[in-house]
């Protein structure tokens, strides 16, 4: 059963706010311009997905599809970029959907914020859905918002028709 917890109070300003970075964000990954979505990040910024079987955990005590600091977040965004990430070359055309946007929590200068999310990965006339949502830590650096965690579950039960996730959800 979903609990509603109530939102801290949010301006209509901050709202929309968070709702461009969010949208320009989704731009920035269906153009592949992955090396200018790494600049939305605080530098000690983290990229997470939880396994499909177990969404709730951490990367601490349980494995993970994707568990990036920002050194590995970007060498993954290199290799990506690369002609070595044979999954992605030529790249996967992807168009995400972002909606449910909504902040749930605030400390200091950080922003929990919620989104739902699809991303619909297009390779070789097939097209694979990801469907799921997002948790955002987001923090403001010289005025701009950032992202410092971003955590990417998945509502899929496995990955049966996609195989892995090679592309940045």
């Amino acid at each position: 059963m979903v609990q509603n917890k109530k939102a801290p109070p949010t301006s209509m300003e901050l709202q929309h706010e968070i709702e461009q970075f969010l949208y320009n964000e989704a731009a920035l990954l269906d153009d592949w311009q992955l090396e200018e979505w790494l600049t939305l990040f605080t530098a000690d910024g983290t990229y997470f997905v939880p396994t499909t079987d177990f969404p709730e955990g951490y990367p601490e005590p349980h494995l993970a599809l994707i568990d990036d600091d920002m050194t590995r977040l970007t060498g993954r965004v290199k290799r990506l970029l690369s002609r070595h990430a044979y999954r992605e070359y030529p790249y996967s055309r992807t168009r995400r959907m972002i909606s449910n946007i909504r902040v749930t929590g605030a400390e200091g200068d950080d922003l929990q914020v919620t989104a739902s999310f699809i991303v619909y990965r297009i390779r070789m006339g097939q097209v694979a859905p990801y469907v799921g949502k997002y948790l955002y830590t987001l923090t403001r650096e010289n005025g701009d918002l950032k992202i410092r965690h971003r955590r990417a579950v998945l509502d899929l039960e496995g990955l049966w028709d996609h195989g892995a996730v090679s592309i940045i959800l």
